[in-house]
């Protein structure tokens, strides 16, 4: 797979990952979620199950928009590089365990977040969307193994 087809499909793959996670603190059924968000309910069950092959990042966008997501998105030199992730917005699961990844993707972010310049903002803003698209390629993986 070429590096930009790639990287667009890491793109589209966070997208759906941040949507979902809206969807769900929303505690709204799919159909109501998506005429919330303008779209037909087997799109966004699409994007709540990851199946994003066939989305265009820019509906994506567009539902993020829709939803009042800050979303940040990031490429790279590689296709890894690439991801996308909700700035300042809480993304906890009660009952899932934090892991190091995780804590040390909220720290870059939330530390000292007041006191830094905008270089050091956005520095941050880079070194936790690494961490976040570790964490959730470490969760694909976790998935295959299960299945």
């Amino acid at each position: 797979m070429a590096a930009d087809v790639a990287t667009i499909q890491a793109l589209r793959s966070d997208m759906a990952l941040q949507i979902a996670r809206y969807v769900a603190r929303s505690e709204e059924t799919q159909s109501t979620a998506a005429r919330r968000l303008g779209i037909p309910q087997p799109t966004l069950s699409k994007i709540v199950h990851g199946r994003v092959t066939e989305l265009s990042l820019e509906l994506l966008i567009r539902v993020a928009v829709r939803a009042g997501l800050p979303v940040v998105l990031q490429t790279g030199k590689s296709p890894a590089e690439a991801g996308a992730y909700v700035s300042g917005t809480e993304t906890r699961e009660p009952t899932r365990t934090r892991s190091r990844l995780s804590e040390e993707a909220r720290e870059a972010l939330t530390g000292n977040g007041r006191r830094l310049t905008p270089e050091q903002r956005l520095e941050a803003h880079l070194r936790h969307s690494e961490l976040v698209t570790s964490l959730h390629r470490a969760g694909e993986l976790r998935r295959k193994r299960r299945r």
